[in-house]
């Protein structure tokens, strides 16, 4: 594979990931989950775990790292949500 492209998926797998990070930090200062839907984390959980079966098929360390990083962030973000509603 050309070495561009795989430059291309770690930077788009660092970024995903990464994403979430703003919001957990987010929930944790004000202790506010109102606007936080419970059923579309819930559900990208059940996707991301999907993911990480797919890499694990594949024998692809790179989707199964950034896949479970990005689970422990959404599932933070689910556990937040019932903790602070």
């Amino acid at each position: 594979m050309n070495p561009l492209f795989e430059i291309v998926g770690a930077t788009a797998a660092i970024l995903t990931t990464l994403a979430w990070l703003p919001q957990i930090m987010k929930i944790l200062r004000e202790r506010k989950t109102s606007d936080i839907s419970l059923g579309t984390n819930a559900a990208l959980a059940t996707g991301i775990s999907l993911w990480i079966v797919y890499g694990v098929a594949l024998g692809s360390l790179p989707v199964i790292l950034s896949n479970s990083i990005t689970l422990v962030f959404i599932l933070a973000i689910v556990g937040l949500k019932l903790r602070f509603g």
